[in-house]
């Protein structure tokens, strides 16, 4: 993952295709301007903050390379990528961008399963089941992000949890290719995590 401390917002702009797969490293087209990518720079890919290493044009916009090390590779479901795989892309945010989803790190947590898919008039109803590990940073009606894609949980029981995608989202993200056992990279809010730290650290006290 990149090194920088960059912020994303879960709101996807654009999505790119995995061009080559040469070991540890990426590439993978997209319609961005290639002098926009500027190696160093960061890119959320699937929710999975990468630093761009190198650019150049491509057949319909710019080809861009990332590495990949193992540490991403374990807590990412990158390593089961294939060429051709659609991927949800998002460039950091810059002093005075909206802030459309929730503030979304591209430090991926974990793995979660999709256990369950079904239409609900245009949109789509997913279960999935997290690491339980992570399961306490889970609430009903807080904010996760799915495959780089900020989303509102529906209801949570144990390990399992839904989400609904609406068309927009369905139409402009990966998460019309979801289906059922797919591994979707998993980063909870990060005030959870804050909240979970602090109410550790005062169940400790004297």
């Amino acid at each position: 993952m990149a090194a920088e401390a960059s912020m994303f917002t879960g709101i996807v702009r654009e999505i790119g295709t995995l061009a080559a797969h040469d070991g540890a490293r990426l590439s993978i087209a997209c319609s961005y301007e290639p002098s926009s990518l500027v190696p160093g720079a960061s890119m959320a890919c699937d929710g999975c903050c990468l630093t761009i290493v190198d650019a150049k044009a491509g057949k319909s916009g710019a080809v861009f390379e990332v590495d990949v090390s193992n540490e991403t590779v374990s807590r990412t479901a990158l390593g089961s990528w294939q060429v051709g795989r659609r991927i949800n892309l998002e460039r950091p945010l810059s002093l005075g961008d909206e802030l459309g989803g929730h503030l979304v790190t591209g430090h991926v947590d974990g793995l979660a399963k999709i256990t369950g898919r079904a239409q609900d008039g245009d949109s789509a109803r997913f279960t999935l089941e997290s690491p339980a590990s992570l399961a306490r940073f889970i609430a009903a009606k807080g904010a996760i992000a799915l495959d780089g894609v900020s989303l509102t949980i529906n209801e949570v029981d144990g390990n399992s949890f839904g989400v609904n995608v609406i068309p927009y989202t369905l139409a402009h993200t990966t998460w019309r290719d979801r289906k059922v056992g797919d591994l979707v990279n998993l980063e909870v809010d990060m005030l959870a995590r804050y909240v979970e730290r602090i109410a550790a650290m005062k169940a400790n006290e004297p």
